[in-house]
């Protein structure tokens, strides 16, 4: 079985990483019963052969189950089933609907208040920011990126507390970022968000920044939500696993 290629059903494919197709192949199996609650894992080795990938694109999806909260990694034992569904994704820390909830009540008026306090001096940061981010190609590069994009929104905004919330979750924020561009090709639509929420603080908007920060943040919604709760079809893939 050879997962290193693969594409998403429908008129026009979306063309998948060999790492999607991997994780897809291990979620349903363990979501239909192949693998139980506290049962483990081939071994890395077994799987590799099996699936006919890398050892590196292996380890990202089985990251991923273990973000899910499908598995847990156990030292020297492997990887064991601990659910068959997914309920909440964990970032580092914090719990993904934790995680948004937060985000909602510091980052959308924080955005605002950075419309109406910014200096030139963040606006050219952010500027600088944005187009370093929309050249990039690398997820880990764009990712830390990412990151600090929304550390210096929250710095324009000229309030200490709120640079240290960001700060807090910045780490599960990176995590959220690497997940939802691995699996939900975010990186496009995310740069594009970004730059509505850079327009807004350059006009001075409080209302056009609020808006573009609460519509970054639904998206980043939606997306965990498709990921996480994706349609399924009853019919199997051709020469898909029958897991």
């Amino acid at each position: 079985m050879n997962l290193s290629d693969s594409q998403t059903g429908g008129s026009a494919p979306r063309r998948v990483s060999a790492m999607e197709a991997v994780l897809d192949h291990l979620r349903g199996a363990i979501e239909r019963g192949r693998y139980a609650i506290g049962d483990k894992l081939p071994s890395e080795a077994e799987l590799c052969r099996t699936l006919e990938v890398s050892r590196p694109v292996l380890r990202e999806a089985l990251r991923a189950l273990q973000t899910m909260g499908l598995t847990v990694s156990r030292t020297g034992k492997g990887t064991f089933v601990v659910a068959n569904t997914v309920e909440d994704p964990t970032f580092g820390d914090y719990a993904a609907s934790d995680l948004l909830e937060v985000r909602r009540h510091i980052e959308i008026p924080v955005a605002g208040y950075a419309a109406l306090r910014r200096t030139p001096e963040n606006l050219d940061h952010l500027a600088h920011l944005l187009d370093r981010m929309e050249r990039e190609t690398d997820t880990t590069a764009w990712v830390a990126m990412d990151t600090l994009f929304h550390l210096t929104v929250a710095e324009a905004a000229q309030n200490p507390v709120f640079r240290r919330v960001i700060e807090e979750i910045r780490d599960a924020l990176a995590r959220q970022s690497a997940f939802l561009n691995e699996l939900g090709g975010r990186r496009e639509q995310s740069n594009r968000e970004h730059r509505a929420i850079v327009e807004a603080l350059v006009d001075g908007s409080e209302h056009d920044a609020v808006e573009a920060m609460s519509h970054h943040l639904d998206r980043v919604e939606t997306t965990l939500t498709d990921i996480v709760r994706p349609q399924r079809t009853d019919t199997p893939t051709e020469g898909g696993p029958e897991a």
